[in-house]
């Protein structure tokens, strides 16, 4: 009798999409496999700490960039490693990659490509820029003038150039990572709020504490002049990416994460220290960046901590503080913080 109520028992164990038993400790399974996703993501944190010391929040966010087809704006001050950490990202693709360093005498033909007449034929052809890759890299974005900026926005958008008449679609997976510098403004056009909302995140990227600073110089010492990419491997490819990308539009979000999600969205456009709040675009952002954090963790199912975890980048360029808070020191940050306190988490 004991022999079948065990046999009972283990038949009645939680299993997961593959048959195995699930962990007794969870009272669910998941409905959408995510063991691939979550070791991609592992694999790619593990070859970019090979050189990259720290970042973590910095690199996690440029893989839910890259998992929800999301362009990343990065601001940190010179030389905290973001133009390196971002090109050694793209090495961990197998995929094409093309660095613009944005100067103020770029034009966009400079970007986008241009027509040239071939002696040959006798006919225009269509030589196409570098902005016609898969990761691009912009550096110093606001460095160029409002007419080269504005030729990234169809670009950014709509994955496509249109020249001469013709349109020529950019192959997949296509994201820009773009950097900027918070200080020597001098010399530089700041990006439009119209261009800002093309961009998923914000990252903003910090100093390294004192630990991490001593184990930077420690590596740099032991790689002996070795350059940083050659020991980065490729850790994925674009069809893997499709693959990984259909499996976060799947994830379960229920009605009131969506509805927690509208109110944090529409309380920032009138909070007293907003000038301007977050539009749609911040809450489909929002959406799906807390989709992907809830896919690298395991989870079919967005929980508001993943909803937490997306609104401080997705907000961080798309809202903007009254003068007299900026005055005082106030952040973006702050404020997002307050007004996630306000809204009531749902049960």
């Amino acid at each position: 009798m004991e022999e079948n109520n065990d046999a009972q028992q283990e038949n009645n164990k939680p299993t997961d999409d593959q048959g195995a038993a699930a962990d007794p400790g969870l009272n669910f399974a998941n409905r959408i496999p995510l063991e691939d996703l979550k070791k991609a993501v592992s694999d790619i944190k593990n070859e970019l700490a090979k050189v990259i010391v720290g970042q973590d929040n910095f690199v996690e966010l440029l893989i839910v960039s890259l998992l929800v087809d999301g362009h990343a704006l990065i601001e940190g001050v010179p030389g905290i490693a973001k133009t390196v950490t971002a090109k050694l990202f793209a090495k961990t693709l197998k995929t094409g990659f093309s660095r613009i360093q944005f100067t103020p005498d770029l034009m966009p033909s400079d970007i986008l490509g241009t027509s040239i007449f071939n002696v040959k034929t006798s006919e225009f052809e269509f030589k196409k820029g570098p902005i016609f890759s898969n990761v691009v890299l912009i550096d110093e974005i606001n460095r160029a003038p409002a007419k080269t900026q504005a030729a990234m926005f169809e670009t950014m958008e709509e994955r496509q150039v249109t020249m001469d008449g013709n349109t020529y679609e950019m192959d997949s997976p296509f994201i820009v990572l773009a950097t900027q510098n918070p200080i020597e403004q001098e010399g530089t056009y700041a990006l439009p709020e119209a261009q800002l909302d093309r961009f998923l995140f914000k990252i903003k990227v910090d100093y390294p504490s004192l630990e991490e600073e001593v184990r930077i110089i420690q590596t740099h010492h032991e790689r002996k002049g070795e350059k940083p990419q050659e020991r980065i491997g490729n850790v994925i490819s674009p069809e893997q990416l499709a693959e990984y990308r259909s499996k976060i539009q799947d994830i379960v979000v229920e009605e009131k994460i969506i509805r927690y999600i509208a109110n944090i969205i529409t309380k920032t456009r009138n909070h007293p220290h907003l000038y301007l709040g977050g539009s749609p675009r911040a809450s489909i952002a929002t959406l799906n960046a807390a989709k992907a954090f809830a896919a690298i963790n395991g989870r079919d199912f967005v929980v508001p901590e993943d909803v937490k975890r997306a609104l401080v980048p997705v907000l961080n360029h798309r809202v903007i503080l009254t003068p007299e808070r900026e005055m005082e020191g106030m952040t973006t940050e702050r404020v997002v913080g307050m007004i996630t306190e306000s809204v009531e988490i749902p049960r």
